[in-house]
């Protein structure tokens, strides 16, 4: 073997040792001569692991039961200030806690009185369902503010297949009134087409009729004391098989005209209310839902009144027979306390005569209607309250939307 060879074989015999190291995935330690240190050559790092998978989706926060659909659904997103509450509530739905039970479950619908609100067992011929899930043969799909996830309408279809029972804890007392539609005090600007009252458990409906639930109309007077007051005829009194906790006043068409109503639930007497055991209504009213003062007996007793605003044209005439002739022409007179002023509202002639193109003696710079210039004249201004002498009426403020049909008469040229 010539030197050359041998001097090589250890070399080689050194590389084969290495690769079979390297193979066998030990670590190597290699020698850095610009560091003049060793470092180790590790395996590559592992791959990441998968993301792990999404959560499902959350689903509803509340159970098939009346009171966590009242605080979960209606309360927050159908009772609000603009829409089911007040006096005034959108289709004659009130859908706040003490009204919501006894307006839904068993009513027919106003919108589609063929079907009812909730028909207990059959949420495919609720109109509820039918609004949320925007399938109703009228109006849009409700909320308006969005539509619910369908998870939280299939809690309330399970609700109504259930019975749509109202799973408030009865109390031990006597039967006492937990709702009334319209609502105590309440002045309405249209007829309601029915008075629903609501109970806190199931009535003897045999019990409920033209004696026990009476609606009566003041006589113009807003006073029951006089003589002058007229009982209203219901095309029916109902308790509803479907929600035998609620009774129906129906007015079937007929308007109420605008006047004072009492609503009378008797609870004493020859005839008054009872529950299916008997007891009779608990029915004193303080202003607070339930009624009652813990003992059996009494008459509930509420009011509301109808006052359906009256639509006033941009006319002298018009203004003077609803505004200045029962707000001003007391006063405004040559006889009247307001008669250096020189105003005289007695008739639409003089009216005009002592307004129109007339220098204001509150504010020399003003006429007191300049016709065409709403804003320069001083009768507007004393009507919203900018004039420097006060308010006019004394009263009280009118109703801007009064003013504005003013503000329009003389931007239209203040006409006789």
């Amino acid at each position: 073997m010539s030197k050359r060879i041998a001097r090589l074989r250890p070399v080689c015999i050194a590389c084969a040792a290495l690769v079979a190291l390297i193979a066998a995935g030990c670590d190597v330690q290699t020698y850095d001569e610009a560091a003049s240190s060793f470092y180790e050559n590790a395996p590559p790092p592992a791959p990441p692991p998968n993301p792990p998978d999404p959560p499902p989706p959350a689903g509803p926060n509340f159970g098939p039961v009346f009171s966590e659909i009242q605080a979960a659904v209606f309360t927050p997103t159908c009772a609000t200030a603009s829409c089911h509450s007040g006096a005034n509530p959108p289709a004659d739905l009130n859908l706040e806690v003490a009204n919501s039970h006894a307006m839904l479950v068993g009513m027919p619908s106003s919108q589609d009185p063929g079907i009812q609100r909730v028909a207990p067992g059959n949420p495919d011929m609720s109109y509820l369902v039918q609004k949320l899930e925007g399938t109703a043969a009228s109006g849009g799909q409700m909320p308006p503010t969005g539509a619910l996830d369908q998870a939280d309408i299939d809690v309330i279809r399970q609700w109504i297949t259930d019975g749509a029972v109202d799973d408030t804890v009865q109390p031990a007392a006597p039967i006492r009134v937990a709702s009334l539609s319209p609502a105590p005090a309440a002045v309405l600007d249209a007829s309601p087409t029915q008075v629903v009252a609501g109970f806190d458990r199931d009535l003897d409906a045999s019990t409920v009729n033209a004696a026990t639930f009476v609606l009566r109309a003041s006589g113009g007077d807003a006073s029951f004391n006089d003589g002058n007051e007229v009982n209203v005829v219901a095309a029916s009194i109902t308790v509803p098989g479907s929600n035998p906790a609620s009774a129906v006043f129906d007015l079937g068409g007929q308007a109420l005209a605008d006047d004072t109503y009492r609503v009378v639930l008797a609870g004493a007497g020859a005839s008054f209310i009872m529950d299916q055991d008997a007891n009779a209504l608990d029915g004193e009213f303080s202003g607070t839902f339930p009624s009652g003062n813990g003992i059996a007996g009494g008459n509930f007793v509420a009011q509301f009144s109808v006052a359906t605003p009256v639509v006033i044209q941009p006319t002298l005439a018009d203004i003077h027979a609803n505004v200045f002739a029962p707000s001003c022409a007391g006063c405004h007179n040559p006889a009247g306390s307001a008669a250096a002023v020189g105003i005289d509202f007695t008739d639409t002639a003089t009216t005009h005569a002592t307004l129109v193109n007339v220098a204001s003696v509150g504010d020399a710079m003003l006429m007191r209607v300049t016709p065409g210039d709403p804003d320069n004249s001083y009768l507007v201004h004393k009507l919203e309250n900018t004039g420097n002498v006060g308010v006019m009426p004394p009263t009280g403020m009118l109703p801007q939307a009064t003013i504005d049909v003013i503000r329009q008469w003389i931007t239209d040229g203040a006409l006789q």
